[in-house]
């Protein structure tokens, strides 16, 4: 379970920067964030009910609105309006900040995160093997950033990260009796109610011609919300129970690298040495974050047979 988990939130949220920005082909911001995690909230509660699970259960449901929305509302809403305008490789280099606002903000955690060499040294490996990763792109990314608005956006990702950070902090430490599925759904569907009133106001709403929307964003949605939503943040929750969240966070550092893979199968890009370079030092990086849970393992197993 542990092995699938962390596979689903590495690969498949990994693919999710390529579709939504397929999806923002057909489809507004705010209507985008709208339906993807409305429609998920609702599927998840339709099964948690089918499982005789209580879904109105208050404290499960105050806990969720305000993780959901840190994490999808504002954290995730953020990715999807600054891919109108600024390029993937750019937002893939700010989000991967977020490992670093786990530490800074995981007080609980303070003197575990901060004492362990391999951990620290990880996460700075690991960013730096984003940089180089897109390191190309970056130099014609900010060569092209003559704008306030691409501004603007840059500072919201590094917001964006920040409120991903605290709001998987929060969900992580407030314990409830729901379940994590049903948990799941309210954060979705609290941060799905979010985007309404924001569609309305930017005035997305009041234009939408649905017939126009090309088949490619509509079976976008649709991926971003069974596997992107569903599967990777259920994902996402249930490891955030289990596991450090420094080793959880490490998702920032691989999505990237499935990106750059995919973009080369599917899109026809072609890989430089300098990418692959920086495909080694990423994974390197989450090797060595994992680097004291191996060492712990094996003391306890010479232990364990002495």
């Amino acid at each position: 379970m542990m092995v699938l988990a962390y596979a689903t939130v590495y690969i498949v949220w990994g693919s999710t920067y390529f579709f939504i920005q397929k999806a923002l082909t057909g489809f507004h911001p705010f209507l985008l964030g709208a339906l993807r995690f409305i429609a998920a909230g609702l599927l998840m509660m339709i099964w948690c009910l089918i499982k005789g699970e209580n879904i109105f259960d208050i404290p499960t449901i105050k806990v969720a609105a305000v993780s959901g929305l840190l994490l999808l509302f504002f954290s995730n809403g953020i990715v999807i309006w600054v891919e109108q305008f600024l390029p993937s490789a750019m937002v893939a280099i700010m989000v991967s900040t977020a490992p670093m606002w786990f530490i800074l903000l995981d007080k609980p955690k303070w003197k575990e995160n901060l004492g362990s060499r391999s951990t620290i040294v990880g996460l700075l490996i690991g960013f730096t093997g984003v940089i180089v990763l897109f390191s190309e792109r970056i130099i014609g990314a900010f060569s092209t950033i003559q704008n306030k608005s691409e501004l603007v956006g840059l500072a919201m990702l590094v917001v964006g990260s920040m409120c991903w950070a605290g709001g998987s902090l929060y969900s992580k430490y407030k314990a409830t009796s729901g379940s994590i599925m049903v948990k799941t759904s309210w954060q979705m569907f609290v941060a799905g109610i979010a985007f309404v009133p924001f569609g309305f106001v930017s005035g997305e709403f009041n234009d939408i011609q649905w017939s126009t929307i090309p088949l490619d964003a509509w079976m976008s949605v649709l991926y971003l919300t069974i596997f992107g939503s569903i599967v990777g943040f259920s994902a996402y929750v249930w490891l955030l129970k289990v596991q450090p969240t420094t080793k959880v966070s490490t998702h920032a550092y691989v999505n990237p690298v499935v990106a750059v893979l995919l973009g080369i199968f599917f899109a026809n890009e072609s890989i430089t040495s300098v990418q692959i370079l920086g495909l080694v030092i990423i994974l390197g990086s989450v090797l060595l974050i994992n680097l004291d849970k191996y060492r712990k393992e094996s003391r306890a197993l010479q232990t364990a047979k002495a």
